[in-house]
This record gives C-alpha cells, sequence and structure tokens, in this order.
C-alpha cells in the first residue's frame, strides 16, 4: 500500500484511511483472507451517527450482517475480535456460526462502543467487496421477436465471419438470458433480498412512476458496439438500445435506481451513469457458458481467479452489422435475478420485480 496514497471507504457519509496491520501466521493452516483493518478517521467531527443506547452495564450497540461475514469478525482463533476488544475497550458478542442475528457491542464508555462499532463496519465492508456478486437488477430482453432476430444474427454472422479469429457459436449469448443490466448486487441472507425488493418498490413509487408515465417504455434494439479499444481484439460485443420515441427516460430511470441503490449499502459505488448495453458475444462463454462479463472473476468462496480469454477478431462483424436491428420491446418490469440460476424456461429465475404498467 502506497502511505501517502492509502485506500478510502466511504460509511455514513464519512471517510475513512484503511490501515493494514500485519498479524502473525500460523503454519499448517489454511490460508485465509481474514486479517485486522485499522483505520484513522479523516473527519475532524465524531463519528456519532450511530444509535447507541445506555444500560445499566454502560454502553450498547447493535450490528445488522449476515452470518456469511461473521467469520472475518471472529479472525483466526478470534484474533480479531479480541484485538477489537482490547483496543476499544468493549466487549463483542456474535452470533454462531449459521445462525441469523445481531453482533452485539457494550462498553463503558459511549466513544468506545463507536469506535468498535465503526472498525466493524469497516471490516464488513472490506469482505463484502471480496464476496462474488450473487444478483443483479436488470430488465428482461425475451421478447420473442428480439430472440428471433438475435438468431438471425448469430446464424448471419458465423455465415459471414467465422473464419475470423475466435468467431465461432460457443461465444454468442443464450437469447433467453438476453437483458439490460442496471447493477449488479452482493446479497447473502433472505433478509437483504427482502430489503433490495423493499427498495425497489420505494422507488417505483418514488420516482419510476412519475418517469415512466404508468406506460411501459417502448425501445428499440438497434446497432452494436464493442467494450474494448481494438476491433481486432474484442471480448465483449453489445446490442445497443435506445428509447424509441428519442427521449432520454430511460437513462434517467436506470441512473435514478443505481443511485438510490448505492446510497443504501445495496450495490458499491463505482459509476454514476448505467452503461446501458445487451451483450450478444462473450469470449468467457467460450470455456463457460454461465460467464457474465467482468463479474465473473471469483470463485464460489469469494476468491479471485483469472480467467484466460481469447479474443475474437470483431472488424468484419462491427462493419457488416453495425447497424443490425435487433427488434422493438415494451420494458415494463425491472427484475431481481439471482446468477445462474434459471427457471424451468431456461430464462434468468427471478426472486422479485416491481411492474410500473
Amino acid at each position: 500500500m502506497d502511505v501517502l496514497r492509502p485506500q478510502l471507504i466511504r460509511i455514513g457519509g464519512r471517510i475513512y484511511r484503511k490501515n493494514p496491520i500485519q498479524e502473525q501466521t500460523y503454519p499448517h493452516e489454511e490460508e485465509e483472507e481474514d486479517f485486522y483493518q485499522g483505520f484513522v478517521e479523516c473527519a475532524e467531527e465524531p463519528c456519532d451517527g450511530y444509535e447507541v443506547v445506555q444500560t445499566q452495564q454502560g454502553f450498547q450497540c447493535t450490528v445488522k450482517a449476515p452470518s456469511l461475514l461473521y467469520k472475518h469478525i471472529v479472525g483466526k482463533r478470534g484474533d480479531t475480535k479480541k484485538k477489537l476488544e482490547v483496543e476499544t475497550k468493549t466487549s463483542i458478542s456474535i452470533p454462531k456460526p449459521g445462525q441469523e442475528g445481531e453482533i452485539v457491542i457494550t462498553g463503558q464508555h459511549r466513544s468506545g462502543v463507536i469506535s468498535a462499532r465503526t472498525r466493524i463496519d469497516v471490516l464488513l465492508l472490506t469482505f463484502r467487496r471480496k464476496q462474488p456478486f450473487t444478483h443483479f437488477l436488470s430488465f428482461f430482453l425475451n421478447e420473442a421477436e428480439v430472440q428471433e432476430r438475435f438468431l438471425k444474427f448469430q446464424e448471419e454472422v458465423l455465415e459471414k465471419c467465422s473464419m475470423d479469429h475466435g468467431v465461432d457459436s460457443t461465444i454468442f449469448q443464450n437469447p433467453k438470458k438476453l437483458h439490460l443490466t442496471i447493477g449488479m448486487l452482493v446479497l447473502l441472507s433472505e433478509q437483504e433480498i427482502q430489503q433490495t425488493c423493499e427498495m425497489l418498490k420505494q422507488c417505483k413509487e418514488e420516482f419510476i412512476d412519475d418517469i415512466s408515465g404508468g406506460k411501459p417504455l417502448e425501445v428499440e434494439m438497434e446497432g452494436i458496439e464493442y467494450m474494448n479499444d481494438d476491433p481486432g481484439m474484442v471480448d465483449v460485443l453489445y446490442a445497443k438500445v435506445h428509447m424509441k420515441d428519442g427521449s432520454n427516460r430511460l437513462q434517467e430511470l436506470v441512473d435514478r435506481v443505481l443511485e438510490r441503490f448505492q446510497a443504501s449499502g445495496l450495490i458499491m459505488k463505482e459509476w454514476t451513469s448505467v452503461k446501458l448495453h445487451a451483450t450478444v458475444m462473450n469470449t468467457l462463454l467460450r470455456k463457460d457458458p454461465n460467464a457474465e462479463g467482468r463479474y465473473n472473476i471469483h470463485t464460489a468462496d469469494g476468491k479471485y481467479i483469472f480467467k484466460e480469454r481469447e479474443s475474437f477478431d470483431g472488424r468484419n462483424i462491427l462493419k457488416l452489422f453495425e447497424n443490425y436491428y435487433f427488434g422493438t420491446l415494451k420494458l415494463n418490469s425491472i427484475h431481481i435475478s439471482q446468477r445462474f440460476s434459471v427457471d424451468s424456461f431456461g430464462n434468468y429465475a427471478s426472486c422479485g420485480q416491481i411492474d410500473f404498467s
């Protein structure tokens, strides 16, 4: 880490600097990413935004977190929890593995309880970011016309460009899985899935119905574009989508949904605007039919892996199909879908949705 340019984390409107502290490693133990991250508060005013109650024993604060993340607060042999308790002069109670509940922090001094709570929040955020994405918000593009036009596009590309480097049938998207992604989510409990559903309902009530006018958004899926900067070495080719009436309503809607979910912490803040695109070719599909672009970079236990990709030469495809027309769609539902899960029809399985027509 560059001490002059440390990693910053935003929690509750305040910014904290992460200072890694080396822990002793134990031989013959399975390597794990459990480590204690200290922090230095960069804001001048104290972090007093937490709800701390006074009890007969002193002060108390609770933290809601999915059970999957408890182990990162405990640490190897309980070292992380012990260190937190010693440094903040608090006692931290954590539910047993596999049991949902609240982490309870108690201490004689309010400042110590707040300090422990803030450090736990930093740890939770750090390890949540290491989890693979589990769900995503999207519009489904599963109208029959679009699927048929997509299959025709695939047929014509293979007919005219199959001799181009890297172009073969395995890198085309499954037509039943065509979608417009709004944002990727890490949902680690049923409670978090329900929270996401409630957040979508709030978005519908507060601004989605106003933007859509209570009617489907009629869009056209037309033209193709590539993600990287070299058309001769393409990994992702996507179809562009725009409102049929020429308005910016679709972009406004998805950007406001993204902003709301980022503010709630359900989506990490990486972009301020959604890049609307429908992936039609992806080189990760060459070896893994379930791959989903840049998001497919973790194993099931959350560890980073490198996926080799054989890029394809997209110059002829771009030249011949630059303005290819995939059809017209009426978007009227935003879905919460689970990655790698499909329904009986082969479409992405939806675990929640809101309709605005």
